[in-house]
């Protein structure tokens, strides 16, 4: 039988087509709440003008300071052959009466020095000035570096700095940044670097919408041959972000394998040698030579530029992006160890329960924590323990305590219609409003530009504290109203991607302020988060590839910044399969931090006695390691590295380590290839030099090898000749003896080693000389004063 069919202009386009394509075209412009806004659709809109940089107006060197001509031109339909692309003409004023406004207008724009790897590049699209006001994202307003010497060129101006030099011509405007050796890393690209192609390539602009006279930043730079890219956040994307859009939205994707995202930061470093921060917290769309190669699109939703590139290898970069906006501290010992936890545990007993078998299986762990079920209805956040399932909160915690255990608790700033406090929030006016006055969504938002609503919340979260409580999950936090006004008198197109980091800093203020302890475990974040640790990855599908874009993430948050980050072993979404639990379990704890965390159940001992004693000896490796792991989260919050570490940062010179996206350093000296899918084996890349398989003891060099796991199902490598400390095995960091520390020296050959070295309470690191005389080593230097005994191997 033939499908129906439509005559005349239609011809004999069957009509389930018709309205499969209806289908489509209206599913594909649906608009949903918290979609990310992407800023590149308004470079292509017809009906808007974008205005081309074309030359320095004016400049003083000794300042830095400026102005750009601005050239106008308009989106169009280019035809040819039946094919169309979008392209851009010079286009004249619109406006009336055209005396009064600007044809090309001339506008402010700076070149600062920060520090001798960082330079800061500033534009303005309009000439209104506004008064500075300190930025949540960094840690204060950077200073001038003076190091960098001016020199005049031919046709522009010249800084050269230690690190590099940055040239700025006048006609037509460009900027290029060089390293030391004078090697070209990146330049703006202007109107005449697109006339080698016949694709119509967006230059370095600006956009004027017709909608509302807004306007948004496209500072577009080149792009190299095999030059790759990471950052931007916990992106679970591919890794190297070069070919990529990248839509810069703080969004629930509840899951980790999309391109949206919990935690976008707005910076990246490139293999060439340099990073940029885009210091605005409105919408960004990243286009990574995903629409043309050769270009480097940033569209920055903000109406001025204020862009920071720093000079330098990954480590340099790194510690200079976290100098501007902030470092991680180091947060407790106790927050090292193992956090148990489900979705959820409904009452005192469960909690009881659980801490009692933990102790009675003899498996290492540090914190209980308490999911939505702590109220007394699911979900429904009121801080208020729930009378009918918790006699005495505070004897609970108290008892908890003496266990050796830490109560973390979960809650979000999202409220209920049937919510209790939902009133009172509404009528004090503590929620995010619409223009009308209203709320935008169902739920209440807290609005956290306002004051008053921090201080709400505070006292909600210290009569927490208070009790006892050592950790408040910070979740949600990824749907701010866009369409809202806040309290600071800025819409939710700033406001919301700042949303997250108005809420880390203040749980984790108070928390230090009342424990004394840097310590939230929360989800979303924004660039300047990791002043506040820790922060965990998000709802994982519980699959081996929701385990690899699990790790994918961690490595792209370590490399924008971020020192902690946890996940939840095992997946989120469903009950963990025990095959996958084995694997992701290593996965887990050789992490800065470790939560089996989803969907019950994840205590072990709910999957039999065999499991139970792979898991317990699995917490037992961590707990062993906590002497190496505790010194290199201290090493690593100083420089701001990660602890999960792309291969890329401990070995920036070894080009296999730029292609890794499936292992990775926990700190400097062990490296860690997760095993993605059912077996024993994989292939590992190992950089240059000689590594030691932790667990089988067998040596390798440098390669690709493929490697069978020893009795933990994970691969670990140690640099050869390093010096690894571990400690006794205790039931949780509070009882581990410190003075009894064991070393495990991987090397057979005779010669000196050394290993730094923190211990809980230090202030300082120090280093250990251990020197291999015969067939044992030796500690040749201790710097504790014979309070510590050495055990060595």
């Amino acid at each position: 039988m033939h499908p129906t069919t439509v005559s005349h202009k239609w011809l004999s386009i069957p009509l389930f087509l018709l309205v499969f394509a209806a289908f489509q075209s209206t599913a594909q412009h649906s608009r949903l709440v918290n979609e990310p806004v992407d800023i590149s659709e308004d470079f292509r809109d017809f009906s808007n003008t974008v205005f081309f940089a074309d030359s320095l107006a004016a400049f003083d060197p000794q300042s830095g300071t400026g102005s750009i001509k601005w050239k106008r031109h308009e989106p169009f339909s280019a035809h040819n052959f039946d094919n169309s692309m979008l392209g851009y003409k010079r286009s004249y004023s619109n406006e009336f009466p055209a005396i009064e406004y600007a044809q090309d207008p001339v506008l402010p724009f700076s070149v600062e020095f920060t520090s001798e790897r960082t330079v800061r590049i500033r534009a303005n699209t309009s000439k209104q000035v506004t008064a500075p006001e300190p930025s949540l994202m960094l840690v204060s307003e950077p200073g001038k570096d003076v190091s960098w010497k001016y020199a005049k060129i031919s046709g522009g101006h010249q800084y050269t700095g230690k690190y590099g030099s940055v040239t700025i011509y006048e006609n037509p405007w460009k900027i290029l940044i060089r390293d030391a050796n004078g090697k070209i890393l990146t330049e703006t690209r202007g109107a005449a670097d697109g006339k080698s192609s016949y694709t119509p390539t967006l230059p370095f602009s600006f956009v004027r919408r017709a909608a509302d006279y807004s306007r948004s930043v496209a500072a577009v730079f080149s792009i190299s041959p095999d030059e790759k890219i990471f950052g931007c956040g916990e992106s679970f994307t591919r890794l190297d972000k070069n070919g990529q859009k990248i839509v810069l939205w703080t969004h629930d994707p509840n899951g980790v394998q999309t391109q949206t995202m919990y935690k976008p930061i707005p910076f990246y470093m490139s293999s060439r040698g340099y990073g940029m921060f885009m210091h605005t917290t409105s919408p960004i769309t990243c286009d990574f030579g995903a629409t043309y190669g050769e270009s480097n699109a940033m569209q920055i939703g903000d109406e001025n530029l204020d862009l920071f590139v720093f000079l330098g290898k990954p480590k340099d970069i790194l510690d200079a992006y976290t100098d501007l906006t902030g470092k991680a501290p180091m947060p407790p010992l106790w927050s090292f160890g193992l956090w148990m936890s489900r979705i959820t545990y409904f009452s005192e007993q469960d909690g009881r329960n659980v801490a009692a078998k933990l102790r009675s299986n003899r498996i290492p762990s540090d914190v209980i924590h308490f999911d939505t079920g702590w109220f007394e209805t699911d979900w429904r956040c009121d801080y208020m323990f729930a009378p009918s399932r918790f006699k005495d909160p505070a004897l609970m915690i108290a008892d908890l305590k003496k266990q050796g255990f830490h109560t973390s608790l979960w809650q979000l700033p999202y409220f209920v219609p049937k919510n209790d406090l939902y009133p009172e929030i509404v009528s004090k006016g503590l929620a995010v409003k619409n223009a009308n006055g209203t709320i935008p969504y169902e739920d209440a938002v807290l609005d956290f530009s306002n004051p008053n609503t921090v201080k709400w919340y505070e006292d909600k979260i210290a009569g927490l504290l208070k009790l006892g409580v050592s950790a408040i999950k910070v979740d949600f936090g990824e749907a701010a109203p866009v369409s809202g006004i806040y309290a600071s008198g800025r819409s939710g197109f700033y406001e919301h991607n700042l949303y997250p980091l108005r809420y880390n800093k203040i749980v984790s203020d108070l928390t230090r302020k009342l424990n004394g302890e840097n310590i939230i475990w929360a989800r979303s974040t924004w660039a300047g988060s990791q002043r506040y640790p820790i922060h965990w990855g998000g709802d994982a599908e519980t699959t081996n590839k929701g385990m690899e874009a699990q790790l994918r993430g961690g490595l792209s948050l370590g490399l924008s910044g971020f020192t902690f980050w946890s996940h939840d072993v095992g997946g989120f979404t469903m009950k963990t399969p025990e095959d996958l639990y084995r694997r992701w379990l290593p996965m887990g704890l050789l992490s800065s931090h470790t939560r089996t965390h989803g969907q019950a159940p994840k205590e072990p001992w709910e999957y039999g006695e065999d499991f139970q004693n792979y898991f317990r000896k699995a917490v037992e490796m961590k707990y062993k390691l906590m002497p190496y792991i505790y010194t290199q989260a201290r090493l690593a919050s100083e420089k701001g590295l990660p602890m999960v570490r792309a291969l890329l940062v401990e070995f920036p010179s070894d080009p296999g380590a730029w292609m890794v996206d499936n292992a990775y350093m926990l700190g400097s000296d062990i490296l860690v290839a997760p095993l993605f899918e059912t077996g024993k084996t994989r292939q590992v890349y190992l950089p240059k030099g000689k590594w030691v398989d932790y667990q089988t003891q067998k040596e390798y060099n440098g390669g690709w090898h493929e490697v069978v796991a020893g009795e933990l199902d994970v691969i670990m490598m140690v640099r050869e000749g390093v010096v690894l400390p571990q400690v006794r095995v205790a039931q949780s960091t509070g009882e581990i003896d410190w003075n009894n520390i064991e070393l495990l020296r991987f090397s057979n050959t005779p010669a000196t080693a050394s290993l730094k070295l923190y211990l809980p309470g230090q202030d300082m690191v120090q280093e250990v000389i251990v020197t291999k005389k015969g067939t044992r080593s030796v500690v040749s230097k201790d710097p504790f004063g014979g309070k510590i005994i050495w055990v060595l191997k």
